[in-house]
C-alpha cells in the first residue's frame, strides 16, 4: 500500500470566542488540536488515505491528546518522535468574516526540535511539508534536507507555506530560502494572500518563477472565488461551493488533504504521474479539494470531513457538478 507523509507541527489552538467583550473581561477561551500540518494528516486519515505524521510532539497532556487524536483519525504514529519539552500554542482569534488569525507561542517548544527521522520505507511515495515547521529552527533546517532527500529518491514533495508572518524574523531571507526549494517541488500549495507575501519586496517570486524551477502545478486558493489550479500548459478554477461559514480554521489544510487524497485516487501519487496529469484531472482533483474545505468551515474548529460525508459524485469522480467551472488554457512561454 502506497503511504503519505505528512511532516511538520502539531499544536494546540487556543481559540478566542467571537461573543461581545464587557469592560475588563476576556473572550472565553477554548483550546482545540491543530496546526497545519497535524490538520493535512487528519483530512487524509479521515479520506482513507494511509498516512503518517513525521514530527515531534511533548510528552505533556497536550501531546498526549494530539497522539490519542491522529489515532482516532486513522494516521499513522511510527514517525513521531516524543519530547519532554511542552507543545506550541497558537492563539486564534476570529473576525466576524469567519476568518481566523494568529498569534504563537513557540519558544523551546517540542515540535521545533524534530530530529532526522532516517530514511522512510519504500512504500511511502508522497511526502508534504508546510507552516510553522519551514521557518522555526532548528527544526526548519531538519525538514529542508528531508525534502531535498525525498525529492532525490524520487518521491513526489508537495509544500504549503501557509505563511506566518509574525514567526518569520527576517522576511526577505524566507523568500530566498522558500525559491531555493523549488527545484526540489512537484506541488506548491498556497493562498492568494501567501502568493501577495511571496511575491513582495526585491527577493520576490511568483508561480511563473517556481513553474520554471520545475514544479509541476501551483494550487491557489482565494476564499469563496474557489482555487485555481496553474501548470505550464493550463489553468483551471473551480468556484468554492456555497456553505455557510463557521470559521475558517483548517480551510486550506483541507484542500492539500483533498488534493492528496484525489491524486491517490487517480493513481498520481508520484512526480512522473503528476506531471502528466491533464486539465480536466486537475479540475476534478480541485473540485473534490473543495468539496473537502467547504465541509470543513461549515463547522467550527479544524474539523475535516469523513469519507461517508462527501457527496458521491466527488467520491466516484464521475460528475463536476458546478456548471459554471471555468478552465483557461494557456500557451506555453
Amino acid at each position: 500500500m502506497r503511504e503519505i507523509v505528512i511532516c511538520g507541527e502539531a499544536l494546540v489552538d487556543v481559540v478566542a470566542a467571537r461573543a461581545p467583550v464587557s469592560a475588563g473581561r476576556l473572550a472565553a477561551l477554548q483550546p482545540a488540536l491543530g496546526g497545519g500540518p497535524f490538520n493535512v494528516a487528519v483530512t487524509l486519515g479521515r479520506l482513507g488515505s494511509a498516512v503518517s505524521l513525521c514530527t515531534a510532539v511533548s510528552t505533556d497532556t497536550y501531546g498526549d491528546a494530539i497522539v490519542a487524536a491522529l489515532q482516532a483519525s486513522g494516521v499513522g504514529t511510527g514517525h513521531l518522535q516524543r519530547r519532554d519539552e511542552p507543545t506550541s500554542l497558537a492563539l486564534a482569534t476570529i473576525g466576524t468574516d469567519g476568518a481566523a488569525h494568529y498569534s504563537f507561542y513557540v519558544e523551546g517548544t517540542a515540535d521545533r526540535l524534530v530530529r532526522d527521522p532516517g530514511a522512510f520505507p519504500q512504500t511511502v511515495s508522497a511526502v508534504c511539508f508546510g507552516t510553522l515547521s519551514l521557518v522555526l529552527e532548528p527544526g526548519a533546517s531538519v525538514y529542508e534536507s528531508l525534502l531535498r532527500r525525498c525529492h532525490d529518491e524520487g518521491r513526489l514533495v508537495v509544500i504549503d507555506p501557509n505563511i506566518r508572518p509574525a514567526v518569520i524574523a527576517d522576511h526577505d531571507a524566507y523568500r530566498r530560502r522558500f525559491a531555493s526549494w523549488m527545484d526540489a517541488v512537484d506541488i506548491v500549495k498556497l493562498s492568494d494572500e501567501d502568493a501577495d507575501w511571496l511575491s513582495a519586496g526585491p527577493s520576490g517570486t511568483g508561480p511563473s518563477d517556481w513553474l520554471a524551477a520545475g514544479v509541476t502545478a501551483v494550487i491557489t486558493t482565494a476564499g469563496p472565488a474557489g482555487i485555481t489550479v496553474t501548470t505550464a500548459a493550463a489553468a483551471v478554477t473551480s468556484p468554492a461551493p456555497k456553505v455557510q461559514v463557521s470559521d475558517t480554521i483548517g480551510a486550506g489544510d483541507s484542500v492539500v488533504g483533498g488534493v492528496l487524497r484525489h491524486l491517490e485516487n487517480l493513481g498520481a501519487l508520484s512526480p512522473r504521474a503528476v506531471a502528466e496529469l491533464s486539465a480536466e484531472q486537475w479540475l476534478a482533483t480541485a473540485e473534490y479539494a473543495g468539496q473537502v474545505a467547504a465541509i470543513t468551515v461549515s463547522r467550527p474548529g479544524a474539523d475535516p470531513p469523513w469519507a461517508g460525508e462527501l457527496r458521491s459524485d466527488y467520491v466516484d469522480n464521475q460528475q463536476h457538478p458546478y456548471p459554471d467551472v471555468r478552465s483557461t488554457r494557456l500557451s506555453p512561454e
